[in-house]
């Protein structure tokens, strides 16, 4: 034993040795991939060992705040990503043919119900047995008083039988059923010994009575009868094992994409590998519980239920950002409706119901995306902070965290960006309770604005003909003279200063524009200037000050047939920086 425990310790030194070797690859490896070292902290329960991993990771982390989209296109991978991918594939390949993907409840449902049969069987056997041995136990003692007793009054020839007897009765001893014989002789020899009576020839014949039929064959058929069903089960099983072919592969989708069919496939797997890491057995992990959560929530079939538009101006897609990405906007001020609030979240039903509703319209944002390796598969989160409600509303926060919980388990690496604007100042309390549930790889991409900074902000990301007029931007809904195609220029004003803008007009044309100041609190004028030293400037609309709550967006036009130039003059009086956004066009005309 010594020498057992001794080995163990012997061995224990390697197990560092080949940490470190893994901890230099992986540092390699994170040097060209800085993104995907941030989810080391969502396996906080390994080894003592691998502590010192998890400190390298995070101060990775720290160097790498930025977030960048890596490439969904397998070839351009580098090779331990690449061999993931594979690994990744084959694991799915295996339990797929398995059927593995089908959720558990189902299975054990079904095993619950022939543990109960055996437990029923179980008294019955155990009865039985109980009963036998009972019945041989009694008569053994028994038997021994009862050839005592005979014994004296019985001449010389009389014990020769009863040998006789006594030898035809082995052959009947090896069976287990000569129990029953003995029980009856028992029976007859204690009456005879009551009734002092019977002679010997009375309990050989009783003896030979009893011998004679076959009892001994019934508890054997009994038996064999118990035996029978489960070797008829197995025999029964056997064969239709043999016979009955595999079943095929089980075929799984998600977002009707299959795990494994296409390129469209390896980005959905890209998703799940960055998001742990490239760790192939908690991404297989993870997608498993992913489509097992999905057939079990029902989301294939709650595309098509219909749950009301109460929310629609609560969580809405509008525009794109200046890369593409799809832009979904959630204002949460809207909730300071409480009738919407009630209507929403009072209680356990309408909770679950408020995130069906949430699930469901991220689904279909997601049917839209583009899952080509070079397409868009990722979507910028807008959170509009203002007028929300606080820490205290419970009901809210249960929600959300609930919400929170099931899209980053179940939608891996779909938010290219999180921008929260109009942040409150009990925001870092919301951010600190949220934090613990976020991978360092999603806070990497989290951005937080002022209320005074949230238009700049957004225009950082998404170009202000995409951005919604009360975001400042220029986007509306209806017909309008200009569209998201149109695009806009950004000038920042100084304070104290005056801003001109000139758009250059051709003969016969008509120039229309327009124009807006983020928070305005500013003079505004237009003017057109002709070309011709002896033309006349004429005002097209007079200088005026323009108040934050007086017009959102100022659209006006000009009709000349000489060529010249529209003015636009913006006069910062105020101690604040301005920013401006405007775009014009000329159109052409005959007359």
């Amino acid at each position: 034993m010594a020498e057992e425990t001794q080995k163990p310790e012997a061995a224990a030194p390697p197990a560092p040795a080949e940490e470190v070797v893994v901890e230099k690859e992986s540092e390699q490896e994170a040097a060209s991939e800085k993104p995907t070292d941030a989810v080391v902290e969502d396996k906080p329960a390994e080894a003592v060992e691998e502590e010192p991993k998890v400190e390298a990771k995070d101060t990775k982390v720290t160097e790498s705040a930025s977030f960048k989209e890596e490439t969904n296109i397998a070839g351009e991978l580098p090779d331990p990503q690449k061999k993931a991918l594979d690994e990744l594939k084959q694991l799915i390949q295996e339990a797929l043919n398995k059927h593995e993907f089908t959720p558990p409840p189902a299975k054990d449902k079904d095993k619950p119900a022939p543990e109960e049969k055996k437990e029923e069987d179980q008294p019955a056997t155990s009865a039985a047995e109980t009963e036998v041995k009972v019945e041989t136990e009694a008569p053994a003692p028994v038997e021994v008083k009862e050839e005592e007793k005979a014994d004296p009054p019985i001449e010389a020839p009389a014990p020769v039988e009863v040998r006789e007897e006594e030898k035809a009765d082995p052959p009947v001893e090896a069976p287990a059923p000569e129990t029953v014989m003995e029980t009856e002789v028992v029976e007859k020899v204690s009456a005879a010994d009551d009734d002092g009576a019977k002679t010997v020839e009375a309990i050989e014949e009783s003896v030979v009575a009893v011998a004679t039929p076959p009892p001994a064959e019934k508890p054997e058929e009994e038996a064999s009868s118990s035996l029978k069903p489960d070797e008829v089960a197995q025999s029964e099983e056997k064969p239709e094992e043999a016979e009955v072919p595999p079943p095929p592969p089980q075929e799984v989708s998600i977002w009707g994409i299959p795990l494994l069919a296409d390129e469209r496939s390896d980005v959905i797997l890209l998703k799940f590998l960055r998001a742990r890491d490239f760790k192939v057995k908690d991404a297989f992990t993870m997608i498993k519980n992913t489509v097992i959560w999905r057939k079990e929530f029902g989301v294939d079939g709650l595309l098509d239920e219909e749950l009301g538009n109460e929310l629609d101006k609560v969580v809405f897609m509008h525009g794109f950002d200046k890369e593409g990405h799809p832009v979904c906007y959630n204002v949460y001020g809207e909730f300071q409706n409480k009738e919407l609030y009630q209507n929403t979240f009072a209680d356990e039903e309408k909770r679950s119901k408020f995130l069906r509703w949430r699930i469901q319209f991220l689904e279909k944002s997601i049917r839209k995306l583009d899952f080509s390796p070079n397409g868009i598969s990722t979507i910028v989160q807008v959170n509009d902070l203002k007028n929300s409600p606080g820490p205290g509303k419970r009901e809210l926060r249960q929600a959300t965290n609930q919400a929170l919980h099931l899209l980053q388990d179940n939608y891996p690496e779909f938010v290219a960006k999180q921008v929260f604007i109009n942040v409150p100042w009990w925001y870092l309390a919301f951010n600190m309770m949220i934090s613990p549930f976020l991978t360092q790889r999603t806070k990497s991409k989290f951005v937080c604005a002022s209320p005074a900074k949230s238009s700049d902000i957004l225009f950082r990301y998404i170009a202000p003909e995409q951005v919604p007029v009360q975001y400042g931007g220029l986007s509306r809904d209806g017909e309008q003279e200009f569209t998201v195609a149109d695009a806009a220029t950004e000038v920042t004003i100084k304070p104290a200063t005056k801003h001109s803008v000139e758009f250059p007009v051709t003969e016969k044309s008509t120039v229309v524009w327009e124009v807006r100041v983020v928070g305005w609190d500013v003079n505004y004028g237009a003017e057109f200037v002709p070309t011709a030293e002896d033309g006349y400037t004429v005002i097209v609309s007079k200088t005026r000050k323009v108040g934050p709550a007086d017009e959102t967006v100022i659209s006006n036009s000009f009709k000349t047939g000489e060529p010249g130039k529209i003015v636009l003059t913006i006069d910062n009086q105020t101690t604040k920086k301005k920013k401006l956004v405007y775009r014009s066009k000329a159109k052409p005309y005959s007359e």
